[in-house]
């Protein structure tokens, strides 16, 4: 029998205190979580964002009783299912918890977490591997971005097709080499905002109370993103991300800003939300076009997320932007190679613009890497949900 039907099975008796949910552990990228078929998760949102809590152990700031890891970076959830849409193969939702935080927010992107949704459907039998290579048009279904990711399916000895998770690519900010993931980014703009350029500007000056006028671009090219002048924030860009989550009074600084700037972004409050992020932003020390240090939004990242790098990649080639100001190289060609330097090395991405409108991006790529940590049930307390009460039409459909 196997993992998903045993648990379908317990579910179906309702014996037990807790309720198992087949999951994948996985990381994708510079994050990791875990990772379930959406069809087994309570339709309705609310439940649903209870398990997710449970699953991994907010509000708890040290996350004990559940697999989150205890910072943002290790306390996110993707949710996987076949698509709906005949032009698509895999649609999903991710998740973004805190964790000392109540509340789950799936209203942004994350790239990281995406390079790990072709591996777990092919684990899962989503999508069946039919090359070396295999390919799948993905929705994520927060922002109604799509991606085309292509995964190594080499065969085994008795010719079935496998996730092979061995290779020699390396990406900052995670040890060692794996196989390489290619995503490629199409109509990024305005994943959350609507616009590229949401006030229609590449530079506005916004008055932040107790800091006067700060200059900023205000972009979103996959990722909402603050760029600020490091220096303006009264720090040099280079600090380690040690020393900036140990500057209080930084923080204060950058989180009014953010305030400020969600409102002119049109965002409204975004107290409760993990965007936009904030990233800093200082000359390239290392042969990079420009060196950033991202908060998430009130701590900052040991690299840097997959969207914010296209996003502040996107910015270097917007000539007046505050990123372009400080960026080095050749940013002017209809397609750019950029390397974003971030605490734990370089990011780097490839764009590509419409010759007639400078200011359209059309697509960017880049490479990550993913792997499969643990296969299982993962519990939550029938408390929170008892799956007897789930549609009998849900657990139909992924016992057939």
């Amino acid at each position: 029998m196997s993992a998903i039907a045993a648990a379908l099975a317990r579910r179906a008796a309702g014996a037990g205190s807790q309720t198992a949910i087949p999951s994948l552990f996985m990381r994708g990228g510079t994050s990791r979580g875990p990772f379930f078929d959406a069809r087994l998760l309570p339709e309705d949102p609310r439940i649903r964002d209870a398990v997710l809590l449970a699953a991994l152990g907010s509000p708890d700031p040290r996350q004990i009783d559940g697999v989150g890891g205890a910072h943002p970076l290790t306390s996110k959830i993707g949710m996987v299912r076949p698509a709906r849409d005949a032009d698509l193969d895999i649609e999903w939702t991710f998740a973004q918890i805190q964790p000392g935080g109540a509340a789950v927010d799936t209203r942004a992107n994350c790239g990281n977490m995406l390079a790990a949704v072709v591996p777990f459907a092919v684990e899962t039998g989503m999508i069946t591997p039919t090359g070396r290579r295999t390919s799948a048009r993905v929705l994520t279904r927060n922002t109604g971005m799509v991606a085309e990711i292509t995964v190594a399916t080499p065969a085994g000895p008795g010719g079935e097709r496998y996730v092979s998770y061995e290779g020699t690519t390396r990406i900052d900010g995670v040890p060692g080499t794996a196989a390489a993931v290619e995503i490629g980014f199409l109509e990024t703009a305005g994943s959350v905002t609507g616009a590229l350029l949401p006030t229609g500007r590449v530079r506005d000056t916004v008055d932040v109370p107790g800091q006067g006028r700060v200059e900023v671009t205000l972009i979103d090219n996959g990722q909402p993103l603050v760029i600020v002048a490091a220096e303006r924030m009264g720090v040099t860009g280079y600090e380690t991300p040690a020393e900036i989550d140990a500057d209080n009074a930084l923080k204060e600084r950058v989180e009014a800003l953010r305030m400020v700037c969600g409102a002119a972004m049109g965002l409204g409050d975004v107290g409760p939300w993990n965007y936009p992020k904030m990233t800093l932003v200082a000359p390239p020390r290392h042969g990079g076009a420009l060196s950033t240090r991202s908060l998430i939004p009130r701590v900052c990242h040991q690299s840097i997320g997959v969207l914010a790098a296209v996003t502040a990649a996107t910015a270097c080639a917007l000539e007046g932007s505050v990123a372009h100001d400080l960026a080095a190289g050749d940013l002017a060609e209809p397609e750019i190679d950029v390397s974003i330097e971030h605490p734990s090395g370089a990011f780097g991405v490839t764009l590509a613009r419409d010759p007639e409108d400078r200011r359209r991006f059309t697509r960017s790529a880049l490479l990550r890497t993913a792997r499969l940590l643990m296969a299982g049930d993962l519990y939550v307390p029938r408390s929170v949900w008892d799956p007897t009460t789930a549609p009998v039409s849900t657990v139909q459909e992924i016992a057939a």
